[in-house]
Parts: C-alpha cells; structure tokens; sequence
C-alpha cells in the first residue's frame, strides 16, 4: 500500500463534470490498494469572481477579509467532490486548510507554510477515507485564515507529501507532463520521462508556467517525489526528481533538458555615466527603492571615464525604470538613458551544462545563423539566458530546439 497525495487544478475541477472525473480517478487509486489524500483548487475562474466581488465594494479591501472570501473557492470544491464521491459509494472526508491545520505565517495573500497538524488525516485514511483538502490556503497562530498566493494549491500537495511522508506526489493538470518547449510554439517539443528538481526550478523562474515555482522548491527541499501528468487523459506524466549521478547515465547524455522564454521583459540603459567604483550601487540602489526586480545586468567596460549600465526588468516596471534612470541622471553627473520594452528573454536549461563545454558557443552560433542578434547574456552552472528581439522569439526557440536535438526521444540519443 502507497500513500498518493493528487492535486488537481481549477481546470481539472472546472465543471460538475470534471469533479466527478476526479472523483473517478481517486477512486481508481484507491480501488489499487493505495491511500489517497486529494487536494484540490477552486473551480477555474471562481478566484478571479470572488476577487472582483471585492474590488467592486473596495479598491483597497482589508487584506485579512479578502483572504476569508477568497479561500471560499476551494472549500465550495472539496465540498462538491466528496459529495461525487459518497455518491459512488466512497468514503470521503474534507477538510479546510484550517481544519487540517496547515499552520502558516500571520501573512495575508502571499502566507508561507510553518507547519502541518498530518493526526486527524492519519485517523481518516486509516478508516478508509479518501481525504479531500482544500489548497492554496491555511491558518495563522490567532486562527485566522491565510491564503498561499497564486498557484498555492501546488505548494499545499507538496507540503502536505512531506508532512504525511508520502510514496508520490502527482500534480494533475490540463498538460501531459513536463515538455522541452512549449508546444504551441515548438510543434516538434517532447514530454520528458523526467526532470531534476534543480532543472525545474530554473525552468519555473524562467517562464515555464507547468508548477509553481515554491512547490518545486518545497518538493527539493524535503526530496518529496513528484509527478506532473494529466487529469484527462491516462499517462505516465513527467517523474521530477534528485539528481542521482549513480543511478544512470541519462542526464550526461541530455546536454539540454528544456527551453524557456519570457515574454514580460524590458530592458534600460544608461549610458555614458562616470566609470568609477559604487557605480552599480548608485544606479540599483534607487531602482530597488521602487520596489523593481532587476534580471540580466550588463556593464561594459569604460572608456574615457565613463561607461555604459543596462540591466531587464518586468515589463510593467518598464515606465516606472526610466522615470528613476532619468531622475538619476543629474545626479550621476551626466549620462542618456535608452529603453526597449520589445524584447524577451530566451534560456536554454540543462545538468548536462555541468559536464559538457562549448554549450554557450553552440547557443550563440546557432542563434547567430537566424540573424539574431543579442542584446544581453545571463548564465548560471545549469542555464544560459539570452535578451533578443520579441519579433524573433519564436524563431529562436525552434532553432535552439532544433540545434540541441530536443525533438529527439532518449532512445534515439
């Protein structure tokens, strides 16, 4: 007997329909000998209802009560699905994040988990029950209830995989898995077998919307072993797991795991400032003081004392990052501040970075042939990350696709 924690996201539980499919294969798990914990989001679209219900009373509603009413979608969901499941003879048993309890910090929207109360869980699965948990939320130290952020029901499955020590935790969603690429962009992108945590991780930070990026972190952390498939169709899905050099040599193989892009970037610069040291400091102190998160920064090397300073950011900061370099451009004593908020950011993410060279070179030549010119470079030991025009966004990750073999299964390496 394994102990399975499902997560199933607001598509997966979109209709009446679609929570009885859920219900369905809960069951199944169940009906194979296993213990099932599911947890489950609110019904796709019913967050962003219950949200706008709050904006048309407030701009500005009290953090704490629109926690209470956004955590309503969820608990409607468990409610629904343990209904679906006593309807097919299945004992089931809900609970709220709060009732478990997942103990979290005193932070409204954006709370993390501290820790979780697994007794009263235990207890149910032990009588035969499938549980059913509410996600994305839990309960502060004065029992208050607190929610986890957006995509926070990954993080609870994950949390509560840990806490109840379970066999796998398999994070169901509209996707079959884990790809190289986005399929809509890249026809030719394969979904991979597996994935290292760390490679995930990258791929989540970089644009890659298949987890969020705290459960990943969560799931590395406390090596809780996880799986992305599909709540539709019956698959294998994508294992993401530790990298365990002596388990096999497939990860030396895949120079490349995946591709990621992101199209929210811009990109500034100030040019022709004094080049001397606490430069940086001068120019990013500011900048962060407006609360913008800096990506990609290039320096270049000066000539005749001065020197020229970009560096990405979100592409909702853009605006607000030019109105700072200009108001620090008297300051600096001198300099001409330039934008772009048509790029993106293209990254190609891989292990076998660590034990490869000349991963870079290929990168850079294959891109070069397209005609595509680059604008930044970012790299880390697993990942290499490119500023390019947005109207070759397409372009380059068909290429890059194309020149690391990523259309090719493992069995044909």
């Amino acid at each position: 007997m394994a102990l399975i924690v499902q997560k199933y996201g607001g598509t997966s539980v979109g209709t009446v329909e679609r929570i009885q499919n859920v219900a369905r294969r809960a069951a199944k798990t169940q009906a194979e000998g296993h213990q099932v914990v599911v947890v489950v989001s609110a019904m796709s679209g019913e967050t962003n209802r219950l949200l706008g219900l709050a904006s048309e009373i407030s701009k500005t509603p009290n953090a704490r009560e629109l926690d209470v009413v956004v955590s309503t979608g969820e608990q409607v969901t468990i409610g629904l699905l343990c209904i679906a499941l006593t309807e097919m003879g299945v004992k089931a048993r809900s609970y709220t994040g709060s009732q478990v309890a997942i103990r979290t910090e005193s932070v409204y929207g954006k709370a993390r988990i501290e820790s979780i109360d697994d007794e009263a869980i235990r207890a149910d699965l032990a009588a035969g029950n499938i549980v059913v948990v509410a996600g994305f939320q839990g309960v502060a130290a004065d029992g208050s209830i607190t929610t986890l952020g957006r995509g926070g029901s990954d993080t609870s499955a994950v949390a509560l995989a840990a806490a109840l020590d379970a066999d796998e935790c398999v994070i169901y969603t509209d996707v079959d898995g884990v790809y190289t690429t986005d399929p809509r962009v890249e026809p030719k992108a394969r979904r991979l077998e597996k994935i290292t945590f760390e490679e995930m991780l990258e791929l989540a930070s970089l644009g890659s919307k298949v987890l969020q990026i705290r459960s990943v972190e969560f799931a590395g952390k406390y090596n809780v072993t996880l799986r992305v498939a599909s709540s539709f169709d019956d698959g294998p899905g994508t294992l993401i797991t530790l990298d365990d050099e002596e388990e096999n040599t497939d990860m030396e193989k895949a120079l490349i795991s995946g591709i990621a892009f992101n199209r929210d970037e811009a990109q500034v610069t100030i040019k022709g400032v004094p080049d001397r040291p606490g430069i940086a400091a001068k120019i990013l102190g500011p900048v962060g003081e407006q609360n913008i998160e800096v990506d990609m920064i290039v320096q270049n090397i000066g000539r005749d004392g001065t020197t020229d300073f970009t560096f990405t950011v979100h592409r909702n900061d853009f605006k607000k990052s030019m109105d700072v370099l200009h108001g620090l451009v008297t300051q600096l004593g001198g300099g001409e501040v330039e934008g772009n908020d048509e790029i993106v950011k293209v990254s190609i993410v891989g292990v076998g970075m660590r034990s490869h060279a000349g991963i870079a070179g290929k990168m850079f030549t294959a891109l070069g042939e397209e005609g595509i010119n680059i604008s930044l470079i970012s790299t880390s030991e697993i990942k290499i990350s490119v500023a390019i025009d947005e109207k070759y966004m397409e372009l380059a990750v068909r290429t890059l696709h194309r020149a690391f073999e990523l259309d090719k299964s493992e069995s044909d390496s």
